[in-house]
């Protein structure tokens, strides 16, 4: 049996499971990604690792320099547990909303929370740790809202694993959050059949849905 070197190696190539036995339509066949398998939990392990990957490559992100990070769960996780295994101090904002227990992930890895209120969902976390950035230059501000290593963290690998287990796909649906997701795989997906349909999934106007968000709100 072999030994990896760290979490990262697992990052990605999640399993995919029919469960067709969920649809109301027995003509229609519904595969799931298992994101949860991922080391940290969540589909946004993928971000994380390209985010701060990206960062180093490119100089924004050295030694002992602190990461900032609004976020309301899982993204803020994937940060810290990498930002703790690499040994950079990290702050993440998030509305006090949030769950108790992944305050306590937090914790557990080291991150410094900044709690925003609640009423204000994420936008209330995105807007104070824009105001932060603002204040402390000398911190790298991933910003998961407008990064470029979001989307491309899909489109290089969650993309490329669903065509390979599943060539067959016509539909693929994805909440939206950051829209990362559906932005790198929905791309991904389309250059290699141009038929295949990309639907997204949002909240209504106002209502608060942990990782998800509704783009006019």
């Amino acid at each position: 049996m072999f030994v990896l070197q760290n979490a990262l190696e697992l990052v990605g190539n999640t399993p995919m499971v029919d469960v067709s036995n969920l649809s109301p339509n027995p003509n229609v066949r519904l595969v799931a990604k298992l994101e949860s398998q991922n080391p940290y939990g969540s589909v946004k392990d993928r971000i994380a690792k390209s985010m701060i990957e990206d960062a180093e490559r490119t100089g924004r992100l050295v030694p002992g320099q602190r990461i900032l990070e609004p976020s309301s769960g899982n993204t803020g996780i994937a940060l810290a547990a990498i930002a703790k295994m690499k040994g950079y101090p990290i702050t993440i904002l998030m509305p006090t909303s949030v769950s108790i227990e992944r305050r306590q992930m937090l914790e557990v890895f080291g991150a410094d929370i900044i709690l925003t209120p609640g009423e204000e969902g994420s936008n209330g976390a995105v807007s104070r740790a824009q105001e932060m950035a603002a204040q402390h230059p000398e911190w790298c501000f991933l910003y998961q809202y407008a990064n470029d290593a979001n989307p491309r963290a899909h489109f290089e690998t969650t993309g490329p694993e669903i065509w390979r287990d599943c060539p067959e796909i016509t539909h693929f649906v994805a909440g939206l959050g950051t829209s990362g997701t559906l932005m790198g795989v929905g791309t991904y997906l389309k250059q290699q059949n141009a038929d295949i349909k990309i639907i997204a999934i949002e909240p209504p106007l106002g209502e608060r849905v942990e990782g998800l968000r509704n783009l006019d709100d």
